[in-house]
């Protein structure tokens, strides 16, 4: 019993303490949706052998490549009819940067949660490019709290980097990825089958991904990417899975190891190129797709570590020559634009990074190929500088 004195301020305090641990799989396979093929059947009932019900969210791009993918969907669950129950046909909805922008993909989908009774015992798979991935699982993330969900990444950039991760969102108010959640997946399935029909454009894209975290994390998988730059632009198979494994493999690393999963303090070492590229996104209406915006955010990044002597004018050379081999092009008519100062428009890039960041502005440069640090303040001198190196750069080879 507690016992105050007349007068005595009665205050109280208790102190809150618990952990979550958070585990899931990341499986690697070829046509996921053959019946004889476990990997989906298995994830499903990897903590309870029951029968689950699903409904599958496919990203429009995908069902239009794979349109013999809605008959493939229901012979697999006749065969694993003791664990696989679609709760209604797939939910078709738009592909691209569009399915972030605005609410219509999230309406679709509180929709149909809220119609066909999907509970959190329920699962959501979803198939599609990161976008899609990021729209959907932050639907499933606000439904009842928190629907399971099963993501099938369709691109590579997804299959490395978007799709395996904790995060989802979506773009509002001119600003991407305003609205979102930490959602840690059920369970993540890379079918590289879907890798077949991408267009070169996207293939590529997903390339920068890789190239970045083997700058912050690994010289070795960097020289592997340098060995194998002409397989990769060529989209060879086995490269391009190759590369798609140890890129997902340093991204998960990282999220594990890096001490902070859900982004609570301000360093995004994974975000290396990024305050750039976001803003490039938005700049060019997201005709650029993300990763060859984070190719541009790298290079400028790059050569801005270059400028400020934390990485060697050599090791620059290297960086810059890799994103050229693979087919990157490193300049945007977007750089181009200015306010009314005249200043280049990406350079409210690193506030709205900031504002993102939620802190004080931090930002990865790099001091090695394989080694990163963070820095507090960009030098506008510097990064203007980088620019006119860069673009100085590519007129001159495409002279």
């Amino acid at each position: 019993m507690c016992v105050f004195a007349p007068g005595e301020p009665q205050l109280m305090s208790i102190q809150q303490r618990f952990s979550v641990t958070f585990e899931y799989s990341v499986e690697f396979t070829e046509r996921m949706f053959e019946p004889g093929n476990p990997t989906l059947a298995s994830a499903l009932c990897a903590r309870e052998r029951k029968r689950h019900r699903a409904l599958c969210v496919i990203d429009e791009g995908v069902w239009n490549a794979w349109p013999e993918l809605g008959a493939q969907l229901e012979a697999y669950a006749r065969a694993h009819s003791d664990v696989l129950q679609w709760a209604s046909a797939p939910l078709v909805v738009p592909g691209g940067e569009q399915s972030k922008s605005g609410s219509r993909v999230l309406d679709q989908v509180h929709a149909r949660m809220h119609e066909l009774g999907i509970d959190r015992h329920s699962f959501a798979i979803i198939i599609g490019g990161g976008a899609v991935l990021d729209a959907v699982g932050f639907a499933a993330a606000t439904t009842h709290r928190g629907v399971r969900v099963i993501r099938v990444p369709t691109t590579v950039l997804a299959q490395n980097d978007a799709g395996i991760g904790v995060k989802n969102g979506v773009n509002a108010f001119g600003a991407k990825n305003f609205l979102g959640s930490f959602a840690p997946p059920w369970a993540v399935i890379n079918d590289s089958a879907f890798l077949a029909t991408l267009p070169a454009r996207d293939k590529r894209a997903g390339l920068a991904e890789a190239v970045k975290v083997s700058l912050i994390r690994d010289p070795v998988f960097f020289g592997w990417l340098r060995e194998n730059a002409a397989a990769l632009r060529e989209f060879q198979p086995e490269a391009l899975v190759r590369s798609i494994r140890r890129g997902a493999e340093l991204h998960l690393q990282h999220i594990a190891q890096g001490g902070d999963p859900f982004e609570l303090g301000s360093a995004r070492p994974l975000d290396f190129g990024h305050w750039a590229a976001h803003k490039l996104e938005s700049l060019s209406s997201h005709r650029l797709r993300h990763g060859e915006a984070v190719a541009i955010g790298m290079a400028i990044d790059t050569r801005y570590s270059v400028e400020t002597g934390l990485l060697s004018p050599a090791d620059g050379d290297v960086i810059i020559s890799l994103l050229t081999s693979l087919g990157f092009r490193l300049w945007d008519e977007a750089l181009e634009l200015t306010d009314a100062r005249g200043t280049p428009r990406v350079l409210a890039g690193l506030e709205e990074f900031r504002e993102h960041l939620g802190g004080e502005l931090t930002v990865t440069q790099l001091c090695g190929i394989g080694r990163s640090v963070d820095v507090n303040q960009m030098d506008e001198r510097h990064v203007l500088s980088a620019l006119a190196w860069l673009g100085n750069a590519v007129l001159s080879s495409c002279a």
